[in-house]
Protein backbone atom coordinates (compact mmCIF):
# COMPACT_ATOMS: atom_id res chain seq x y z
CA UNK A 1 0.00 0.00 0.00
CA UNK A 2 1.34 3.32 -0.65
CA UNK A 3 2.21 5.56 1.91
CA UNK A 4 0.41 8.59 -0.07
CA UNK A 5 -3.35 6.89 0.32
CA UNK A 6 -2.70 6.46 4.21
CA UNK A 7 -1.57 10.13 4.54
CA UNK A 8 -4.90 10.48 2.68
CA UNK A 9 -7.06 8.93 5.01
CA UNK A 10 -5.18 10.84 7.69
CA UNK A 11 -6.63 13.80 6.98
CA UNK A 12 -9.93 13.00 5.81
CA UNK A 13 -9.98 11.48 9.32
CA UNK A 14 -8.17 14.57 10.93
CA UNK A 15 -10.82 16.76 9.46
CA UNK A 16 -13.71 15.14 11.92
CA UNK A 17 -11.09 15.15 15.25
CA UNK A 18 -10.04 11.79 14.73
CA UNK A 19 -6.33 11.02 15.24
CA UNK A 20 -5.56 7.78 13.07
CA UNK A 21 -2.36 6.99 14.62
CA UNK A 22 -4.17 7.25 18.28
CA UNK A 23 -6.66 4.62 17.19
CA UNK A 24 -3.55 2.20 15.52
CA UNK A 25 -2.26 2.49 19.09
CA UNK A 26 -5.44 1.63 20.70
CA UNK A 27 -5.96 -1.23 18.39
CA UNK A 28 -1.83 -2.87 19.20
CA UNK A 29 -2.66 -2.52 22.66
CA UNK A 30 -6.24 -4.78 22.55
CA UNK A 31 -5.65 -8.58 22.41
CA UNK A 32 -8.09 -11.22 21.02
CA UNK A 33 -8.65 -14.19 22.60
CA UNK A 34 -7.80 -17.02 20.06
CA UNK A 35 -9.95 -20.17 20.63
CA UNK A 36 -8.10 -23.03 19.69
CA UNK A 37 -10.78 -25.49 19.30
CA UNK A 38 -11.68 -23.84 15.12
CA UNK A 39 -8.85 -25.96 14.16
CA UNK A 40 -9.75 -29.56 15.64
CA UNK A 41 -13.77 -29.36 15.56
CA UNK A 42 -13.83 -29.45 19.38
CA UNK A 43 -12.29 -32.45 19.57
CA UNK A 44 -9.78 -32.25 22.41
CA UNK A 45 -7.04 -34.80 23.18
CA UNK A 46 -9.14 -36.96 25.21
CA UNK A 47 -9.73 -39.57 22.53
CA UNK A 48 -10.04 -40.18 18.67
CA UNK A 49 -13.78 -40.18 18.53
CA UNK A 50 -13.96 -36.66 18.87
CA UNK A 51 -18.03 -37.32 20.64
CA UNK A 52 -19.59 -33.80 20.95
CA UNK A 53 -22.99 -33.81 22.11
CA UNK A 54 -24.42 -31.74 25.09
CA UNK A 55 -25.65 -28.96 23.22
CA UNK A 56 -22.32 -28.93 21.03
CA UNK A 57 -22.27 -29.78 17.28
CA UNK A 58 -19.68 -29.12 14.27
CA UNK A 59 -21.02 -29.65 10.39
CA UNK A 60 -18.45 -29.93 7.30
CA UNK A 61 -15.57 -32.52 7.12
CA UNK A 62 -13.28 -30.03 5.23
CA UNK A 63 -9.53 -32.14 5.02
CA UNK A 64 -6.71 -30.78 6.96
CA UNK A 65 -8.32 -31.11 10.58
CA UNK A 66 -5.40 -30.97 13.33
CA UNK A 67 -5.47 -34.89 14.50
CA UNK A 68 -2.61 -34.20 17.45
CA UNK A 69 -1.09 -31.60 19.86
CA UNK A 70 1.67 -30.44 17.60
CA UNK A 71 -0.77 -30.31 14.49
CA UNK A 72 -2.70 -27.93 16.37
CA UNK A 73 -0.18 -25.55 17.30
CA UNK A 74 1.49 -26.01 13.71
CA UNK A 75 -1.68 -24.77 12.41
CA UNK A 76 -1.99 -21.67 15.31
CA UNK A 77 1.53 -20.49 14.92
CA UNK A 78 0.24 -20.46 10.91
CA UNK A 79 -2.52 -18.48 11.95
CA UNK A 80 -1.01 -15.82 14.48
CA UNK A 81 1.68 -15.26 11.06
CA UNK A 82 -1.75 -13.87 9.00
CA UNK A 83 -3.52 -12.04 12.04
CA UNK A 84 -1.86 -8.55 12.77
CA UNK A 85 -1.42 -7.37 16.95
CA UNK A 86 -0.60 -9.21 20.02
CA UNK A 87 -3.61 -12.16 21.01
CA UNK A 88 -4.33 -14.58 23.19
CA UNK A 89 -4.68 -18.34 23.15
CA UNK A 90 -7.97 -19.22 24.82
CA UNK A 91 -8.18 -22.96 25.52
CA UNK A 92 -10.36 -25.86 26.51
CA UNK A 93 -9.37 -28.67 29.72
CA UNK A 94 -10.22 -31.39 26.98
CA UNK A 95 -6.90 -30.20 25.03
CA UNK A 96 -4.66 -31.46 28.03
CA UNK A 97 -1.15 -33.23 27.20
CA UNK A 98 -1.97 -36.77 28.26
CA UNK A 99 1.08 -38.57 26.60
CA UNK A 100 1.77 -39.78 30.22
CA UNK A 101 -1.33 -41.39 30.57
CA UNK A 102 -5.33 -40.20 30.00
CA UNK A 103 -7.08 -38.61 33.64
CA UNK A 104 -10.51 -38.04 34.24
CA UNK A 105 -11.45 -34.40 34.46
CA UNK A 106 -12.25 -34.38 37.80
CA UNK A 107 -8.51 -35.18 38.28
CA UNK A 108 -6.58 -32.73 36.06
CA UNK A 109 -3.69 -31.06 37.11
CA UNK A 110 -1.19 -28.26 35.82
CA UNK A 111 1.34 -30.83 34.48
CA UNK A 112 -1.26 -31.29 31.94
CA UNK A 113 -1.08 -27.45 30.47
CA UNK A 114 2.43 -26.58 31.18
CA UNK A 115 3.18 -27.41 27.74
CA UNK A 116 0.92 -24.85 26.72
CA UNK A 117 2.38 -22.84 28.96
CA UNK A 118 5.94 -22.70 27.76
CA UNK A 119 4.41 -22.56 23.72
CA UNK A 120 2.14 -19.72 24.54
CA UNK A 121 5.82 -17.97 26.53
CA UNK A 122 7.78 -18.81 23.02
CA UNK A 123 4.86 -17.66 20.80
CA UNK A 124 4.38 -14.36 23.28
CA UNK A 125 0.71 -14.95 23.57
CA UNK A 126 -1.80 -14.67 27.09
CA UNK A 127 -3.33 -17.78 27.74
CA UNK A 128 -7.38 -18.02 29.02
CA UNK A 129 -9.03 -21.55 29.74
CA UNK A 130 -12.56 -23.10 30.28
CA UNK A 131 -13.61 -26.14 32.17
CA UNK A 132 -15.32 -28.60 29.63
CA UNK A 133 -18.65 -29.29 30.52
CA UNK A 134 -19.56 -31.52 27.74
CA UNK A 135 -18.72 -34.77 25.74
CA UNK A 136 -18.54 -37.26 28.45
CA UNK A 137 -20.27 -39.68 30.22
CA UNK A 138 -21.42 -37.74 33.19
CA UNK A 139 -22.74 -35.27 30.54
CA UNK A 140 -24.92 -37.71 28.49
CA UNK A 141 -28.36 -36.59 29.92
CA UNK A 142 -27.30 -33.21 29.33
CA UNK A 143 -27.05 -31.90 33.06
CA UNK A 144 -23.91 -31.06 34.79
CA UNK A 145 -23.38 -28.20 37.55
CA UNK A 146 -27.04 -28.50 38.29
CA UNK A 147 -27.43 -32.47 37.86
CA UNK A 148 -29.97 -34.13 40.12
CA UNK A 149 -27.38 -36.11 41.26
CA UNK A 150 -25.01 -35.19 43.56
CA UNK A 151 -22.36 -37.47 43.16
CA UNK A 152 -22.53 -35.98 38.87
CA UNK A 153 -22.55 -32.66 40.81
CA UNK A 154 -19.90 -33.60 42.51
CA UNK A 155 -18.00 -34.61 39.82
CA UNK A 156 -18.14 -31.49 37.58
CA UNK A 157 -17.88 -28.96 40.74
CA UNK A 158 -14.05 -30.73 41.18
CA UNK A 159 -13.76 -30.30 37.35
CA UNK A 160 -14.47 -26.55 37.55
CA UNK A 161 -12.34 -26.61 40.78
CA UNK A 162 -9.48 -27.92 39.01
CA UNK A 163 -9.82 -25.86 36.44
CA UNK A 164 -9.48 -22.15 38.22
CA UNK A 165 -6.70 -23.67 39.70
CA UNK A 166 -4.86 -24.20 36.65
CA UNK A 167 -5.59 -21.11 35.09
CA UNK A 168 -4.48 -19.42 38.03
CA UNK A 169 -0.98 -20.55 37.54
CA UNK A 170 -1.00 -20.31 33.54
CA UNK A 171 -1.88 -16.34 34.59
CA UNK A 172 1.10 -16.56 37.13
CA UNK A 173 3.89 -18.12 34.39
CA UNK A 174 2.79 -15.89 31.99
CA UNK A 175 2.35 -12.66 33.94
CA UNK A 176 -0.88 -11.97 32.78
CA UNK A 177 -4.56 -13.15 34.09
CA UNK A 178 -5.98 -16.12 32.58
CA UNK A 179 -10.04 -15.72 32.23
CA UNK A 180 -11.81 -18.81 33.26
CA UNK A 181 -15.05 -18.93 31.92
CA UNK A 182 -17.60 -21.37 32.73
CA UNK A 183 -20.39 -22.49 30.50
CA UNK A 184 -22.29 -25.61 31.03
CA UNK A 185 -24.96 -26.97 28.76
CA UNK A 186 -27.62 -27.78 30.98
CA UNK A 187 -31.49 -28.30 30.08
CA UNK A 188 -34.49 -29.52 28.92
CA UNK A 189 -35.36 -30.19 24.82
CA UNK A 190 -39.20 -30.08 25.90
CA UNK A 191 -40.71 -27.76 28.85
CA UNK A 192 -39.82 -28.17 32.02
CA UNK A 193 -42.11 -29.29 35.04
CA UNK A 194 -39.56 -27.24 37.46
CA UNK A 195 -37.21 -24.33 36.37
CA UNK A 196 -36.54 -23.54 39.72
CA UNK A 197 -35.08 -26.73 41.51
CA UNK A 198 -31.61 -26.85 38.75
CA UNK A 199 -31.18 -22.77 39.04
CA UNK A 200 -30.93 -23.56 43.09
CA UNK A 201 -28.73 -26.57 42.11
CA UNK A 202 -26.31 -24.49 39.71
CA UNK A 203 -26.17 -21.47 42.59
CA UNK A 204 -25.35 -24.06 45.21
CA UNK A 205 -22.30 -25.53 42.85
CA UNK A 206 -21.31 -22.17 41.45
CA UNK A 207 -20.82 -21.38 45.00
CA UNK A 208 -18.14 -24.33 45.51
CA UNK A 209 -16.41 -23.88 42.45
CA UNK A 210 -15.30 -20.25 43.54
CA UNK A 211 -15.49 -20.71 47.29
CA UNK A 212 -11.36 -20.49 47.07
CA UNK A 213 -10.26 -16.77 46.45
CA UNK A 214 -7.71 -16.73 43.53
CA UNK A 215 -5.50 -13.87 43.42
CA UNK A 216 -7.12 -11.27 40.38
CA UNK A 217 -3.67 -10.92 39.13
CA UNK A 218 -3.25 -14.73 38.06
CA UNK A 219 -6.91 -15.64 37.51
CA UNK A 220 -10.53 -14.10 36.65
CA UNK A 221 -13.80 -15.95 36.78
CA UNK A 222 -16.42 -15.42 33.97
CA UNK A 223 -19.91 -17.29 34.11
CA UNK A 224 -21.82 -17.38 30.35
CA UNK A 225 -24.88 -17.19 29.89
CA UNK A 226 -27.53 -19.07 26.99
CA UNK A 227 -30.59 -18.97 25.94
CA UNK A 228 -30.59 -22.17 23.73
CA UNK A 229 -28.83 -25.04 22.99
CA UNK A 230 -29.18 -28.44 20.33
CA UNK A 231 -31.13 -30.64 22.60
CA UNK A 232 -31.89 -27.50 25.16
CA UNK A 233 -34.40 -25.81 22.80
CA UNK A 234 -36.83 -25.07 25.67
CA UNK A 235 -35.45 -24.59 28.48
CA UNK A 236 -31.63 -23.69 29.73
CA UNK A 237 -30.58 -23.48 33.71
CA UNK A 238 -28.04 -21.04 33.01
CA UNK A 239 -29.55 -18.91 31.45
CA UNK A 240 -29.45 -15.02 30.88
CA UNK A 241 -31.26 -13.41 33.91
CA UNK A 242 -29.67 -16.18 36.03
CA UNK A 243 -25.64 -15.13 34.95
CA UNK A 244 -26.17 -11.53 35.47
CA UNK A 245 -27.82 -11.62 38.72
CA UNK A 246 -25.25 -14.12 39.97
CA UNK A 247 -21.97 -11.98 38.39
CA UNK A 248 -23.70 -8.86 39.93
CA UNK A 249 -24.17 -10.80 43.76
CA UNK A 250 -20.80 -11.96 43.36
CA UNK A 251 -18.43 -9.88 41.25
CA UNK A 252 -17.28 -11.92 38.78
CA UNK A 253 -16.91 -11.43 34.95
CA UNK A 254 -20.11 -11.61 33.01
CA UNK A 255 -19.62 -13.12 29.55
CA UNK A 256 -21.61 -12.21 26.79
CA UNK A 257 -21.68 -14.57 23.55
CA UNK A 258 -23.50 -12.72 20.66
CA UNK A 259 -25.08 -16.08 19.94
CA UNK A 260 -26.15 -16.96 22.33
CA UNK A 261 -29.41 -14.99 22.35
CA UNK A 262 -32.22 -14.60 20.31
CA UNK A 263 -31.48 -14.54 16.39
CA UNK A 264 -32.53 -10.47 16.40
CA UNK A 265 -31.77 -9.88 19.71
CA UNK A 266 -27.83 -8.26 19.48
CA UNK A 267 -25.04 -7.89 22.83
CA UNK A 268 -24.43 -4.88 22.15
CA UNK A 269 -27.08 -3.06 23.46
CA UNK A 270 -26.49 -4.94 27.11
CA UNK A 271 -23.02 -3.09 27.94
CA UNK A 272 -23.23 -0.04 28.93
CA UNK A 273 -26.35 -1.59 31.65
CA UNK A 274 -23.89 -4.43 32.49
CA UNK A 275 -20.61 -2.60 32.82
CA UNK A 276 -22.52 -0.70 35.89
CA UNK A 277 -22.98 -3.57 37.87
CA UNK A 278 -20.24 -6.09 37.32
CA UNK A 279 -16.23 -5.38 37.64
CA UNK A 280 -15.42 -6.47 33.82
CA UNK A 281 -16.82 -8.61 31.01
CA UNK A 282 -16.02 -11.15 28.98
CA UNK A 283 -16.99 -11.16 24.99
CA UNK A 284 -17.16 -14.51 23.04
CA UNK A 285 -17.65 -12.50 19.34
CA UNK A 286 -19.31 -15.03 17.07
CA UNK A 287 -22.25 -15.00 14.49
CA UNK A 288 -25.36 -16.61 14.59
CA UNK A 289 -27.44 -17.18 11.60
CA UNK A 290 -30.99 -18.57 13.01
CA UNK A 291 -30.79 -20.93 15.61
CA UNK A 292 -27.00 -21.70 15.30
CA UNK A 293 -24.71 -19.64 17.29
CA UNK A 294 -21.02 -20.21 16.16
CA UNK A 295 -20.08 -19.15 12.90
CA UNK A 296 -17.26 -17.32 12.06
CA UNK A 297 -17.41 -13.76 12.27
CA UNK A 298 -17.53 -11.22 9.94
CA UNK A 299 -17.27 -7.36 9.41
CA UNK A 300 -20.81 -7.12 9.90
CA UNK A 301 -23.41 -4.85 11.44
CA UNK A 302 -23.67 -6.51 14.63
CA UNK A 303 -20.19 -7.03 14.97
CA UNK A 304 -19.46 -3.09 14.34
CA UNK A 305 -22.04 -2.78 16.99
CA UNK A 306 -20.06 -4.72 19.68
CA UNK A 307 -16.91 -2.66 19.44
CA UNK A 308 -18.73 0.40 18.74
CA UNK A 309 -20.03 0.04 22.25
CA UNK A 310 -17.01 -0.49 23.74
CA UNK A 311 -15.22 2.41 22.33
CA UNK A 312 -18.07 4.54 22.99
CA UNK A 313 -18.59 3.14 26.71
CA UNK A 314 -14.49 3.99 27.04
CA UNK A 315 -14.62 0.32 28.35
CA UNK A 316 -11.80 -1.94 26.25
CA UNK A 317 -9.73 -1.75 29.78
CA UNK A 318 -12.35 -3.65 31.08
CA UNK A 319 -13.20 -5.77 28.43
CA UNK A 320 -11.73 -9.26 27.67
CA UNK A 321 -12.57 -9.93 23.53
CA UNK A 322 -12.65 -13.53 22.83
CA UNK A 323 -13.65 -15.93 19.86
CA UNK A 324 -16.25 -18.43 19.61
CA UNK A 325 -16.96 -20.38 16.06
CA UNK A 326 -16.16 -23.44 14.73
CA UNK A 327 -16.77 -24.41 10.89
CA UNK A 328 -15.62 -27.33 9.64
CA UNK A 329 -16.92 -26.76 6.14
CA UNK A 330 -14.37 -24.50 5.01
CA UNK A 331 -9.88 -24.19 5.72
CA UNK A 332 -10.01 -24.11 9.25
CA UNK A 333 -6.59 -21.78 9.50
CA UNK A 334 -8.53 -19.40 6.80
CA UNK A 335 -11.64 -19.62 9.45
CA UNK A 336 -9.79 -18.14 12.51
CA UNK A 337 -8.15 -15.33 9.87
CA UNK A 338 -11.03 -14.43 8.64
CA UNK A 339 -12.77 -13.88 11.86
CA UNK A 340 -9.93 -12.99 14.01
CA UNK A 341 -9.08 -10.07 11.46
CA UNK A 342 -12.80 -9.44 10.84
CA UNK A 343 -13.30 -8.43 14.81
CA UNK A 344 -9.78 -6.24 14.57
CA UNK A 345 -11.21 -4.48 11.64
CA UNK A 346 -14.70 -3.59 13.30
CA UNK A 347 -12.63 -2.56 16.25
CA UNK A 348 -10.57 -0.30 14.66
CA UNK A 349 -13.74 1.15 12.91
CA UNK A 350 -15.08 2.28 16.48
CA UNK A 351 -11.71 3.72 17.08
CA UNK A 352 -11.95 6.19 14.24
CA UNK A 353 -15.41 7.15 15.10
CA UNK A 354 -15.25 10.80 16.08
CA UNK A 355 -16.62 10.54 19.52
CA UNK A 356 -16.44 13.79 21.38
CA UNK A 357 -17.96 15.26 18.49
CA UNK A 358 -20.67 12.45 18.00
CA UNK A 359 -21.51 13.46 21.88
CA UNK A 360 -21.15 16.98 21.29
CA UNK A 361 -23.67 17.08 18.45
CA UNK A 362 -26.02 14.64 20.61
CA UNK A 363 -25.88 16.74 23.92
CA UNK A 364 -27.18 19.70 21.77
CA UNK A 365 -30.02 18.18 20.47
CA UNK A 366 -28.56 18.41 16.97
CA UNK A 367 -29.70 14.76 15.68
CA UNK A 368 -29.73 15.55 12.04
CA UNK A 369 -25.75 16.59 12.22
CA UNK A 370 -25.10 13.32 14.46
CA UNK A 371 -26.99 11.53 11.66
CA UNK A 372 -24.89 12.71 8.91
CA UNK A 373 -21.81 12.19 10.65
CA UNK A 374 -22.32 8.20 11.22
CA UNK A 375 -23.67 8.00 7.74
CA UNK A 376 -19.91 10.12 6.00
CA UNK A 377 -17.71 7.87 8.58
CA UNK A 378 -18.93 4.44 5.93
CA UNK A 379 -17.38 6.22 2.97
CA UNK A 380 -14.03 6.86 4.62
CA UNK A 381 -10.63 5.16 3.53
CA UNK A 382 -10.72 3.00 6.47
CA UNK A 383 -9.14 0.36 4.15
CA UNK A 384 -5.66 2.21 4.12
CA UNK A 385 -6.32 2.56 7.70
CA UNK A 386 -5.73 -1.04 8.31
CA UNK A 387 -3.47 -2.00 5.33
CA UNK A 388 -1.10 -0.11 7.04
CA UNK A 389 -1.70 -1.65 10.62
CA UNK A 390 -1.10 -5.20 8.79
CA UNK A 391 2.26 -3.60 7.29
CA UNK A 392 3.51 -2.46 10.58
CA UNK A 393 2.83 -5.71 12.33
CA UNK A 394 4.64 -7.72 9.06
CA UNK A 395 1.44 -9.16 8.03
CA UNK A 396 -0.33 -9.94 4.76
CA UNK A 397 -2.80 -7.19 3.77
CA UNK A 398 -6.10 -7.97 2.23
CA UNK A 399 -5.56 -10.07 -1.44
CA UNK A 400 -2.22 -11.68 0.26
CA UNK A 401 -2.99 -13.48 3.49
CA UNK A 402 -5.21 -16.23 1.44
CA UNK A 403 -2.15 -17.32 -0.90
CA UNK A 404 0.03 -18.10 1.95
CA UNK A 405 -3.25 -20.22 3.41
CA UNK A 406 -3.54 -22.12 -0.12
CA UNK A 407 0.37 -22.61 0.19
CA UNK A 408 -0.01 -24.19 3.49
CA UNK A 409 -3.06 -26.27 2.54
CA UNK A 410 -0.60 -27.73 -0.39
CA UNK A 411 1.99 -28.62 1.67
CA UNK A 412 0.80 -29.76 4.84
CA UNK A 413 -2.70 -30.02 5.36
CA UNK A 414 -3.52 -31.66 2.11
CA UNK A 415 -1.02 -34.70 3.44
CA UNK A 416 -3.25 -35.17 6.98
CA UNK A 417 -5.53 -38.24 6.07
Amino acid sequence: MSMKAYDIAKERYAALGVDVEQALVALAKTPISIHCWQGDDVAGFESEDGELGSGLAVTGNYPGKARSMNELRADLEQALKLIPGSHRLNLHAIYGDFSDGLVDRDAIEVKHFQSWIDWCREQKLGLDFNPSCFAHDKAADGFTLSHPDAGIRDFWIEHCKRSRTIAAEMGKQLGTPAVTNIWIPDGYKDLPADRLAPRLRLRESLDKVLADKLNPSHNLDAVECKLFGIGSESYVVGSHEFYMGYAIQNQTLLCLDAGHFHPTEGIADKVSSILQFVPEILLHVSRGVRWDSDHVVLLDDPTKAIMEELVRCDALERTHIGLDFFDASINRIAAWTIGTRSAQKALLLALLEPGEKLRQVESAGDYTTRLALLEELKTLPFGAVWDTFCERNNTPGEGQWLAEVKDYEAKVLSHRS
